[in-house]
């Protein structure tokens, strides 16, 4: 399933407009990022692709002392390979959503286990 740029851009940008405001208000120093492709420092030896990647500190190990005066995390959602696994536009939309809603719990310390065991993995 193929959308243009913006177009996907615009789903991503709904899918962040969808975490409840009192959750996205703790966000902080970070920027999501909408690339085609994860590049192979990305992939770092994982077999297959990435759908999304969250690169930072987390909001749980950063500390008055420890974190300050850093470049923004990162949230990168891969255009390429979501769109290679949705059926048509809803399920992109549905894909994309999961997916950034998985990068950002990253952002607030939710490891791989407990995102899965929620069902967001």
């Amino acid at each position: 399933m193929r959308v243009s740029r913006d177009r996907f851009e615009e789903l991503v940008a709904d899918a962040l407009d969808s975490i409840p405001a009192q959750l996205g208000d703790y966000m902080e120093n970070v920027a999501v990022v909408v690339e085609d492709w994860p590049t192979a420092e990305q992939l770092a030896g994982r077999e297959g692709t990435l759908l999304g990647l969250y690169e930072g500190i987390s909001l749980t190990n950063r500390g008055p002392l420890s974190y300050g005066g850093v470049m923004p995390d990162r949230i990168t959602i891969f255009r390429g390979p979501l769109s290679q696994r949705a059926r048509d536009e809803a399920d992109l939309a549905r894909q994309i959503r999961v997916t950034v809603i998985h990068e950002v719990a990253h952002h607030f310390g939710i490891d791989d286990a407990r995102l899965r065991e929620l069902g967001w993995s």
